[in-house]
Formats: C-alpha cells, sequence, structure tokens
C-alpha cells in the first residue's frame, strides 16, 4: 500500500450539543405498524419470512422488526433486501439496495440480544439516556439510536465512517462499505506494507473522535476496515461522550489497543505516547459550549420514530 493510502477526510466542527440530546425510544411508527397488522404489512412479512437470502424468522426478531423494515421501504430509505454480510449475537447486518439501486447496508438489531447488561453498561452515564428503563426492548432500541448519532457525529467530525442514512427502532441504514458479496477485510486480515501511515492515520481518527466529545470504546484492528485505499472504523454503538464516567478507561483501553497493534506490525506506535497525542491535540468542547449548541438550535434531535433525513 503506497502513502497516497489512507488518505484522511476534511475535519470540521462536529456536531455541537450531541451528547445533551434527547434520545426518544418510545414506541415508534414501526410499533403502531406491527400493532395494525394491515394486509399489505402482513404480505411484506411473509415475503421477507419466505426469501432465502434474507431469513429473520429464527426467534430474534419480532413483528415490529418486519414492520421497522417496511417502514424503511415506504420512506424509501430501502427498496430491496440481499443477503447476510454478517452475523453476531447482537445483530446481522445485511446487504439492501436503496429506493434508486445503491448499495446500502442493513444493521438489525436482536431485541433479545443475549449481552444487553453489557449493552446498558455504556448507555448509563450518558446524557442522552438519563432514566433510561430497564427491559431488554429499551436497551436495544437505545443503542440503535445511539449508534446512529454516532455515526453522524463521527462523520461531521472527520473520521471515515459508514455514512448513517436512515434508523427505525432496532434497523439502522447506513453506507454499505465494501461491494456486494465482497465485505471488505478488517486491519487483522490485511498485509499493511505501511504501517506507519496507516497507524497516523487511526491516530488522527482517534484525537478526532476526542475532539468532537467522543470515545469510541472497544477500537481494535478488528473494527478498523479497508476499502478503496481509506481506513473506515466501524461498530461505533459503544461509543460514549467524554462526560462519561468510564469515558477516560475507555480512551486508555482504545489507544493500548491501536498502538500495540501497529507496535507488532512495525510501526513506531507506543500506548502512552498516544494517549499523550490526543490529550495534547484534541480541545472537547466544554459542557457549557454543547449545552448553548443546543439552545443555539445547531443540532436536530431524534424525534421519536424519526428517519432522520437531515444525515
Amino acid at each position: 500500500m503506497t502513502d497516497d493510502e489512507y488518505g484522511l477526510t476534511e475535519e470540521t466542527a462536529g456536531a455541537p450539543g450531541d451528547e445533551f440530546e434527547e434520545i426518544d425510544v418510545r414506541d415508534t411508527e414501526a410499533d403502531k405498524i406491527a400493532r395494525t397488522k394491515d394486509r399489505e404489512f402482513a404480505e411484506f412479512r411473509k415475503r421477507l419470512k419466505d426469501t432465502e437470502q434474507f431469513k429473520l424468522d429464527d426467534g430474534a426478531f419480532d413483528d415490529a422488526t418486519y414492520a421497522a423494515i417496511y417502514k424503511l421501504v415506504e420512506d424509501d430509505h430501502v427498496g430491496a433486501m440481499g443477503g447476510p454480510i454478517s452475523t453476531g449475537k447482537e445483530a446481522n447486518v445485511y446487504e439492501a439496495l436503496d429506493a434508486e439501486g445503491g448499495d446500502v447496508a442493513l444493521k438489525v438489531y436482536r431485541i433479545n440480544a443475549s449481552n444487553f447488561q453489557q449493552m446498558r453498561a455504556y448507555l448509563e452515564g450518558d446524557p442522552r439516556f438519563e432514566g433510561l428503563r430497564g427491559d431488554k426492548k429499551a436497551v436495544v432500541l437505545s443503542w440503535t439510536r445511539k449508534e446512529f448519532s454516532n455515526l453522524r457525529r463521527a462523520k461531521a467530525a472527520g473520521v471515515r465512517v459508514p455514512a448513517p442514512l436512515a434508523v427505525q427502532r432496532n434497523v439502522l441504514v447506513m453506507e454499505l462499505i465494501g461491494r456486494e458479496g465482497d465485505a471488505a477485510p478488517t486491519l487483522s486480515d490485511v498485509d499493511i506494507e505501511n504501517p506507519q501511515i496507516a497507524y497516523e492515520v487511526v491516530r488522527e481518527y482517534v484525537r478526532r473522535l476526542y475532539d468532537a466529545g467522543l470515545v469510541h470504546g472497544d477500537l481494535s484492528e478488528y473494527n478498523v476496515v479497508v476499502y478503496e485505499g481509506e481506513l473506515v472504523v466501524i461498530d461505533v454503538g459503544q461509543a460514549v461522550t467524554i462526560h462519561h464516567p468510564n469515558s477516560a478507561t475507555f480512551l486508555e483501553r482504545d489507544c493500548r489497543n491501536v498502538a500495540n497493534f501497529f507496535a507488532r506490525q512495525g510501526a513506531d506506535a507506543d500506548p502512552d505516547d498516544l494517549l499523550s497525542y490526543v490529550h495534547e491535540h484534541a480541545t472537547p468542547r466544554a459542557e457549557a459550549d454543547t449545552a448553548a449548541g443546543d439552545r443555539d438550535g445547531t443540532e436536530g434531535s431524534l424525534d421519536r420514530g424519526s428517519d432522520a433525513d437531515d444525515a
């Protein structure tokens, strides 16, 4: 890989006030559709259940999940479904097409996620989720909207992430990283020709996230993919704001994972140096500034059932 690869996107001011944005996870349009169970929705649900490429009927998804996809189709965010890109305990990711035939990815979180208590640990302490109920549905729906919000904020800060396109209940639509039938490989799966440049790009991503008031919380060679000469950070659902009580611990862990990996590849990388770099070169917004940004209306809220067309 050449020095021209891993290009950084332009850094912007980020998304002011996001950590003080109240995210409403009450019943969405999808929940209402699932309750009415009209004929058109029933037919749509049956088509999905009967499609070989898109089998959701494994006991992990409820009618409201089908209704969420149905609503995304109605709103022209999804036009056709493809096969799975990845499957996991928390979520499945599927290839899809938007209404105009462009490639997108659909991330479907499981309401019965086995580790929802771990999810809750990342949500507690986040001002966006004060008073969150303890049931699985509330936690998983909050997590999905949190990932959408984190993607939007990271993208605005100049971090290369999958562009967030829409969110409905426990279903997230985002940019497809890779090509149909050919998922982009993670850093752990490629031979890095210039590990020093790659390290400096990821180091800058960590700094930009922190500058925008976010800590990834699970950054490693397994959550960065290589696509068309760029490094793309994925899986930002667990990312927390710098006001989270565990943000310092999460940042230290991210720095340790990133620096140790690149040091093994031959880069001049050290966990303490990376942590110092982030603290010395990032100027995260003060709480008062972000609160003022909310009052000035610089960041729209994720309203109940919002498709976030302004992303």
